[in-house]
């Protein structure tokens, strides 16, 4: 689905100007440290896939998750987009992680996996890395993320049907089910929601080219875009999203997700019809029987 060596390319380009607009990995980055401080131990060994190298900076700022992490490795698919990395850099392809299995107690991917052909595959890869009951978390782009540019787009597009611009996204309910389906225990998924403004169609698509998050679809129209088109999609955006003082919202969704590499004292779910005492009795309520449907 994706051109791996583009967007490879399209990173190398983007490293020069990532840390002017990288607002929404900053953000990605602390909320993945809070589910580290929010686990009741520390690991010797982590790694970060993908953020440039956002994950170490705002460990900066949180005296205690970088108590909780020792050595820390941070990677990017290009090598120059690593280097933005305070800590130690290493370039590394999601689909071909370079790490020995059982090499690390805890791997965050930092808004980075959406861009792998195949998730489950990149997953798995990250499981066999963690120690046994290591811990992973990461985060990436939901299916509501920049749903005024993509309808701008289709409003302002000439063929049918309209041109593939922007990358399918995951929801929540998904990445649960992928983390199970990739052996991972106690999966957990939620989203955070983020409205950012800008002063037109065009601020925003030059903020997602810095951020060496532009279109790398492998079937993607090799026929050059015209100007005219790209001036009828700020037109449609303004028109259709401008708020009263004449910026533009761009929205993001990202989807948050952790599960644990399997280990035996793990806690596991009871079999059903295993209990030993009714839920209304544990809360102190009293039962009420729902009634039978009728048909009317």
């Amino acid at each position: 689905m994706f051109d791996r060596a583009l967007l490879r390319r399209r990173r190398t380009r983007a490293a020069g100007k990532f840390l002017a607009c990288d607002f929404l990995h900053a953000r990605a980055a602390d909320d993945l440290l809070d589910r580290v401080e929010s686990v009741s131990r520390d690991f010797a060994t982590c790694i970060v896939l993908g953020g440039g190298g956002a994950v170490g900076r705002a460990l900066g700022n949180r005296p205690h998750a970088a108590g909780k992490m020792g050595a820390l490795i941070e990677t990017d698919l290009s090598p120059a987009m690593a280097r933005l990395s305070s800590h130690a850099p290493v370039a590394a392809d999601e689909e071909w992680l370079p790490f020995k299995p059982e090499s690390a107690d805890l791997v965050l991917s930092c808004l980075s996996l959406h861009w792998t052909n195949d998730p489950v595959g990149a997953l798995i890869q990250i499981n066999h890395t963690l120690k046994p009951d290591g811990f992973f978390a990461g985060v990436m782009p939901g299916g509501a993320s920049l749903t005024e540019l993509h309808q701008a787009f289709q409003a302002a597009e000439t063929v049918h049907p309209p041109r593939k611009r922007i990358s399918p996204f995951a929801d929540a309910i998904d990445m649960a089910r992928l983390l199970s389906r990739s052996g991972f225990t106690l999966p957990v998924s939620d989203v955070d929601r983020i409205k950012a403004r800008y002063d037109n169609a065009f601020a925003l698509m030059r903020d997602l080219r810095a951020m060496g998050e532009t279109n790398v679809l492998a079937d993607r129209t090799r026929q050059p875009d015209t100007r005219n088109l790209f001036m009828r999609m700020a037109q449609a955006y303004t028109e259709r999203f401008a708020q009263a003082d004449g910026k533009v919202p761009a929205s993001f969704e990202l989807i948050h997700f952790a599960g644990w590499a399997p280990h035996p004292d793990q806690p596991r779910p009871k079999r059903p019809g295993s209990a030993k005492i009714r839920l209304a009795d544990a809360l102190g309520v009293t039962e009420h029987c729902a009634r039978e449907p009728t048909l009317v």
